[in-house]
């Protein structure tokens, strides 16, 4: 199945009963203002929420992978079977879909594409969109079976630190990982994981959709990744997500996600703002 398909693909497809279209959208993030599109659905749409659904709420960190049972039990009540074809997109073009794209593929179901360009390609094409989402389906027969090699932890990037058998790298923006800009999150530092490189996500989009395939091999290339595994990360495991999918695009090195990521690391390592009051 191809990891990026077009509005017009989708389009096309839209009454197959065998692909299950997901909305992964987010209303607001950390850093960025409330997209103009909330409120737009795709037709046969189901709702898929990250925040407060596929996300861990017993974590002290945003975005946290559910367990593989949990995961299941969740995804089966979208009607999500073992055999679906999964479709999914956000109201920001490129944002939160690659998050899910990789967490399926963690759970072991690598039959899953991302709307390139989203909700806003859509519309901008001239597409038909609604105002409910899609609730009349049966519950689905979805197994998870998570691949421990699709995420690292706190404690394996403090090893990776003195091994390097990893290369991390670090979608936030440039002035959040030297330090120079602060972080969306009021209560951390800004900085970087040491021995990381920085590869802002905006990087690997251009107007809402991926570059060129042509284009993501030139960036990769400039990093001078070579054959190296590697680890990506951001603020809280979303945007990392994003130059993970690119890099797929052009190369299959072992990819891993810090799911914790700079939230997590520096909480851990004490790279906190202190209270002024």
């Amino acid at each position: 199945m191809e990891v990026l398909v077009s509005a017009e693909w989708l389009c096309s497809q839209i009454d197959n009963d065998d692909v299950i279209l997901l909305d992964t959208s987010l209303s607001t993030t950390v850093s960025e203002a409330p997209s103009e599109y909330v409120g737009s659905i795709i037709p046969s749409a189901r709702r898929f929420d990250i925040k407060n659904i596929f996300s861990d709420q017993s974590s002290k960190f945003p975005n946290t992978l559910l367990s593989a049972d949990k995961f299941e039990k969740e995804s089966r009540k979208l009607g999500i079977n073992k055999d679906s074809r999964i479709v999914v997109y956000d109201n920001r073009g490129v944002f939160s879909s690659p998050r899910v794209w990789w967490m399926f593929r963690a759970m072991g179901h690598i039959n899953i594409s991302v709307l390139d360009g989203g909700l806003p390609g859509w519309i901008n094409d001239n597409h038909k969109v609604i105002d409910s989402y899609n609730v009349d389906f049966n519950e689905g027969d979805f197994d998870a079976i998570f691949d421990i090699d699709s995420v690292t932890s706190y404690i394996d990037i403090k090893q990776n630190i003195v091994t390097q058998n990893a290369l991390l790298i670090d979608a936030r923006s440039r002035g959040r990982f030297d330090g120079s800009s602060p972080e969306p999150r009021k209560n951390l530092k800004s900085g970087k994981i040491e021995n990381s490189i920085n590869l802002p996500y905006t990087e690997v989009l251009n107007n809402g959709k991926y570059k060129p395939v042509k284009e993501l091999k030139e960036i990769f290339e400039n990093l001078e990744i070579g054959d190296q595994n590697l680890i990506f990360t951001c603020g809280s495991g979303m945007t990392a997500c994003i130059i993970l999918l690119a890099y797929h695009l052009v190369n299959h090195n072992r990819k891993m996600i810090f799911d914790g990521s700079w939230t997590e690391w520096a909480t851990k390592e004490g790279l906190l703002i202190e209270n002024e009051n």
